[in-house]
């Protein structure tokens, strides 16, 4: 299995993540070979702050032999800072590296990137565009807590400016039986792309902001924050911020066997007191990122 650029959620069909899940859990075994990517250089390029992607990413190359290159924040430590054009950054960095981990904050960057770059470009999060590799890590995570199918999902919290959602959404629409919970203030509601694309794919989905409503159904809880640098006032930041909150009062309403997700990171949207619940699963999920993004650099190089 061969992978090039990981642009996009979009890109993905059910045979390649049955793929990209075994390899995933053959790593988690600890069944890989610490050497195989010896010679090959990783460029983190992240114009945005990351600590789960970065160190992730970061982590998984050298377990498996290879190395790394970066800049503490591509946006100030860069040339951008002096006002080199992304486009550019590309052309020069991909001559450094054999692969290229991008984090922009304008939706759309790293397709661009793609264009220009010689070297495979993985999207580490694009503006309120799509973080396919956070949406890989989480199916991964479903997939190895269910077995059946016919699943209720709800997704919590900044649904508009939420790339986690976006793509986990991508991903969640190749499986017919699943139904989606959207839950959120209506001017913070999916995107209309992203509507469309589920009414296309005939997936059942509802839009609510009864947070109750959406935890009583579901099987699974992704509870997102409200994404203060996505808000150009703060104002309208705070109207929004606590709405929607896990605690022990909000868990009476969930399923026993439900599962809680979160890409972190947390504000205050799940209390530290739900850390402690069987059914929170956050942390699993932020570590299921190391061996998935290892599961993906191993193909890009065609290594699996």
């Amino acid at each position: 299995m061969k992978l090039n650029h990981i642009i996009s959620a979009r890109q993905f069909d059910r045979k390649i993540l049955e793929k990209i899940f075994a390899l995933t859990n053959q790593i988690k075994a600890g069944k890989y070979k610490n050497d195989v990517l010896s010679g090959k250089i990783m460029a983190t390029l992240f114009y945005e702050s990351s600590t789960r992607t970065r160190f992730s990413f970061e982590s998984a190359m050298q377990r498996l032999g290879g190395r790394v290159i970066s800049t503490e924040n591509a946006g100030e430590f860069s040339s951008a800072a002096k006002g080199e054009t992304l486009e550019d950054t590309i052309r020069v960095v991909n001559a450094y590296s054999d692969v290229i981990v991008l984090r922009y904050p304008k939706a759309g960057a790293s397709g661009v990137a793609a264009s220009y770059s010689k070297v495979p470009i993985i999207n580490g999060g694009d503006g309120n565009g799509e973080h396919p590799t956070q949406a890989l890590l989480d199916l991964y995570t479903i997939s190895s807590k269910f077995q059946k199918k016919d699943l209720i999902i709800a997704m919590v919290g900044d649904l508009l400016n939420g790339r986690t959602i976006h793509s986990l959404s991508y991903l969640l629409s190749l499986y017919q039986k699943v139904k989606l919970i959207f839950v959120s203030p209506k001017a913070l509601a999916i995107p209309q792309y992203l509507r469309e694309h589920l009414s296309k794919k005939k997936i059942d989905f509802v839009e609510v902001e009864d947070f109750k409503e959406g935890l009583a159904q579901s099987d699974v809880v992704y509870q997102t924050r409200i994404q203060k640098e996505r808000f150009k006032n703060q104002k309208d930041y705070k109207k929004y911020f606590g709405k929607y909150i896990i605690d022990k009062n909000t868990l009476k309403y969930m399923k026993k066997n439900a599962i809680i997700m979160h890409p972190l990171p947390r504000v205050n949207e799940i209390a530290r007191e739900v850390d402690r619940d069987t059914r929170a699963l956050y942390f699993d999920q932020a570590q299921n990122g190391l061996y998935v993004r290892m599961a993906l650099l191993l193909s890009i190089f065609d290594k699996a």
